[in-house]
Parts: structure tokens; C-alpha cells; sequence
């Protein structure tokens, strides 16, 4: 199935005219948050560019600046997300999962387990323009152990090309991957590590396949009998992305709404950075998987939430959700 974003550039597009509206509706009194939200979802990240190009040309103002000045809380982030080129958007929310006291390994997971290898490198690429630092250093100061070598390896962008199948090698890692895990006393984290890290996407889908043939379960199974915390996470969140990232993000999105609280973080950051790659895709498995749609929820999630601004999920919903 090809993947398709809900956020499509605008027809008729004049970046002058729309940066006149964005200056009206943050000059003076007030601000006219209801505009800038309407004018900005509408447009594609492309567009929002040339808009920001256009409103330092007339101005003499940078329009996040001005933006960030306007706005408050879940909305200004919304907002400053929507701004970002989906690049520099994954290597702002790298750096804020590595910065200060702790890690969210949350994020880093999320982010590195759903990437393709292309988008990996210029991620790399972008966070050392925009930050000075390797991202692999920053990865590697701030974790450990097993789910540190997971990351590292996932950051050489290495996967092998995906040309054609060996039958042989498929039975081979399966083989290799039981003999890891339930055949063995205790668990060879470095086998599954190697094998999930650096074999093709189609390659990896028929090794599930077969793995499921020669042991009776399945490799989601087997990961979270023979591991554990971070490590076990990020495993489980790699054999999702390779089966389908649309369903691995579904499911993302679907537990920062269940429960207590919402993780306004993901939802933002998932709809944000999916809204013109594959979104329409996550919108079908999460109703396909969760019996309701991505939209029903949110609104159950705007009812029930009255710190919710009533401008943010609105956002959301113009994404066609």
C-alpha cells in the first residue's frame, strides 16, 4: 500500500499574501490565534517556508520568533512544530530527549526505530548543523548497555539494499534468532541486535515469517520473555516499525490517549512529523486495530480534558483525522 500523508501543498499558494495575514493576526492587541492556526495546517511544510522567507523580507521580523512571542503551552508548540522542516524537527526532538537531567528514551526510541535509513542520515546530518555535535556522541553519552549498541547500530544507517531474498540466509537468522533466545541460557542480546539492526525491511518480514515456523511464536514473544526495559522497548518498537510503521504509530498514538493523562508530546509530535508522509496510512490502521477512529478519540480526549485549549485539537482535526 502506498503511503500517503493527510497535508498536501496549497493550491494557489502566495507566500507574500499569507505572511501580510500572519503579521494582521499578531499585530496589535490580542491575538488572532484562530488565523494563524487555519492559514498554517493548510499549507505544507514546504509552503510554511517560504511563507517565514517571505515574512522577514517584508517585515524584517522572523516569524517563529514572533510566533513563539504570541503563543502559549500546547498550542505554541504545535505551532513551533509545524514550522520546522520534518528534518530539523526530528533533530529538535533528539536533542530535547538528550538534553539536561535524564533521558527520554521515549523519544529517542520512537524516533530511531521508525526512520528509514535516507531519513537517518539527514536527521544525522541536521542535528550536527543545527546543534555542533554528533549525534551518535550525544546517543552514546547518554545511554548504556545493549540499548545503546541498538541505537548506535540503528544510526549507521546500514541496512542492507533491498534486492531480492536469499531463502537460505532467511532460515539461517531465524534459526540463528531461536538459538539466541528460547534455545539458549540466558540471551545473546548481540545476535538479535546484529540481525534486526542490518537486514533489509522485506528481508527481516520473511525471517518473522519463518521464525514463527521453526519456534511457535512469534518474535514479539520471544523479545519480551528474553528482555527487558529500554532494550526490549526499542526491539519491540523495531519488529513493529518493520512490519508496518503506519500500525507501529497507530498504536503510538492510541496509548498517549488511553489512560490517565494524555501524552500531548507524542500526539503532537507523531501527527506533526507523519502529516505529510504517511498519516492517512496511521488513520487507517489505528481504526482497522483500535475500533474507532483517530478522530473519535481525540474528541473524547478534548471532552474529558478541560485544560486542553480549544484551539489545539482543532489542529488535529483539519489533518482529516
Amino acid at each position: 500500500m502506498a503511503t500517503r500523508g493527510t497535508v498536501t501543498a496549497f493550491p494557489g499558494f502566495d507566500d507574500r499574501a499569507d505572511a501580510e495575514i500572519l503579521r494582521k493576526a499578531m499585530k496589535g492587541l490580542g491575538t488572532d490565534e484562530e488565523s494563524i492556526l487555519t492559514l498554517l495546517t493548510a499549507r505544507s511544510n514546504a509552503q510554511r517556508q517560504e511563507i517565514a522567507v517571505a515574512f522577514k523580507t517584508l517585515f524584517g521580523r522572523d516569524l517563529l520568533d514572533d510566533l513563539k512571542s504570541e503563543l502559549t503551552g500546547k498550542f505554541e508548540k504545535l505551532i513551533v512544530a509545524l514550522m520546522k522542516p520534518a528534518r530539523l524537527y526530528d533533530a529538535y526532538e533528539l536533542k530535547h530527549a538528550l538534553k539536561g537531567a535524564g533521558t527520554n528514551e521515549k523519544v529517542l526510541t520512537e524516533i530511531l526505530a521508525s526512520r528509514t535509513p535516507k531519513e537517518l542520515m539527514s536527521i544525522k546530518q541536521a542535528y550536527e548543523e543545527e546543534y555542533g555535535s554528533s549525534l551518535e556522541d550525544d546517543v552514546i553519552g547518554d545511554t548504556s548497555g545493549y540499548y545503546q549498541r541498538m541505537l548506535v547500530v540503528l544510526l549507521q544507517a546500514n541496512r542492507d539494499a533491498d534486492n531480492g531474498f536469499n531463502e537460505d540466509l532467511v532460515e539461517q537468522d531465524a534459526k540463528d534468532l531461536f538459538q539466541a533466545g528460547e534455545l539458549k541460557w540466558g540471551t545473546d542480546e548481540e545476535k538479535f541486535i546484529t540481525i534486526l539492526g542490518t537486514r533489509s525491511v522485506p528481508h527481516l518480514r520473511k525471517v518473522f515469517d519463518k521464525y514463527m515456523t521453526i519456534s511457535g511464536f512469534q518474535i514479539e514473544e520471544t523479545i519480551d520473555r528474553e528482555t527487558s526495559g529500554h532494550l526490549e522497548q526499542l526491539l519491540l518498537a523495531l519488529v513493529k516499525s518493520i512490519r508496518s510503521v503506519p500500525a507501529y504509530l497507530a498504536e503510538t498514538l492510541y496509548y498517549a490517549m488511553k489512560g490517565a493523562g494524555t501524552d500531548d508530546h507524542t500526539l503532537i509530535r507523531v501527527i506533526v512529523s507523519r502529516s505529510e508522509k504517511d498519516l492517512y496510512n496511521i488513520r487507517k490502521e489505528f481504526r482497522k486495530n483500535f475500533s474507532t477512529s483517530l478522530y473519535s478519540m481525540i474528541k473524547v480526549m478534548e471532552s474529558c480534558d478541560l485544560q486542553v485549549p480549544s484551539l489545539w485539537v482543532p489542529a488535529f482535526l483539519i489533518y482529516k483525522c
